[in-house]
């Protein structure tokens, strides 16, 4: 008979990482940005003049193009941790590397996740009670959908570039693609001000996967406003969004798994 320590698996490793982040002072962050952006934008669009339903389209670009800096920022910090508690022991000393950068991915996705649902519910319950959310919750709750898997290759991405090349290049390329997210749907409140459903408007930047949460984001309430030119514009973009997640999962837990130390920030 077999005996000796349990066998390390994803969901294992997933609830250590949770239990860890649990004290960690990134989930109130999160937390704090959410309920920031809800309450901000949930009051303006509550009072201001614009058309509702483009507010919420403007208010998903909008959140959607913050997460390649909040995937950026989220995935230094935690490889700063990281190093802090151990020089990387925690994910470089486990009985199965892969799985365990695997599970760090899946824990910061979750809180990027989160952050974002408590953002859009802050959000809808304020325009609700204004009496001005004509197209109900259901595309708040599906451009939530949107900007979330849009986010899965973005903190792959941001993890290893905190983890070969440290904090500041995560930071700094979730910055640069935040800029072109807002480039992508033709800057800030484009849509809004000149009414197009510019999610739906696949522009050469928006194809570049950076872009994606913002337009992800939009299409889940533009779907809702003109289903005709949003529906397809919305498959063709989650299909690709899908199949690089899984692509950039895999590719992330292979390159861990000959990982040799990176470069931390001074």
């Amino acid at each position: 008979m077999r005996t000796g320590s349990p066998r390390m698996t994803l969901p294992r490793a997933l609830r250590s990482e949770l239990a860890r982040l649990a004290r960690s002072p990134l989930v109130v962050a999160h937390l704090a940005c959410g309920l920031a952006g809800g309450l901000a934008c949930g009051a303006y669009f509550s009072v201001a003049r614009w058309d509702p339903a483009l507010g919420a389209d403007a208010y998903a670009q909008f959140l959607g193009a913050l997460m390649p800096l909040m995937s950026g920022i989220a995935c230094g910090l935690a490889v700063d941790e990281e190093r802090a508690a151990g020089r990387l022991a925690n994910l470089t000393a486990l009985p199965s590397r892969g799985r365990a950068v695997l599970a760090k991915w899946l824990a910061l996705t979750l809180m990027g996740a989160g952050a974002l649902a408590v953002a859009f519910a802050v959000f809808g319950t304020a325009l609700a009670c204004a009496g001005r959310l004509p197209l109900g919750p259901a595309p708040l709750a599906l451009s939530w959908a949107g900007a979330a898997l849009g986010s899965l290759p973005l903190y792959a991405l941001g993890l290893a570039l905190a983890l070969r090349l440290g904090r500041n290049v995560a930071v700094g390329v979730g910055a640069a693609g935040t800029l072109l997210a807002f480039f992508s749907v033709g800057g800030l409140a484009h849509g809004l001000m000149t009414g197009e459903l510019t999610g739906a408007l696949a522009s050469p930047l928006s194809w570049v996967p950076l872009a994606w949460p913002a337009r992800l984001g939009s299409l889940g309430v533009e779907v809702f406003i003109d289903a005709t030119h949003a529906t397809p514009a919305l498959l063709a973009a989650a299909l690709p969004a899908a199949a690089l997640s899984l692509a950039a999962a895999a590719a992330l837990a292979l390159w861990f798994r000959r990982f040799e130390g990176g470069r931390p920030d001074a």
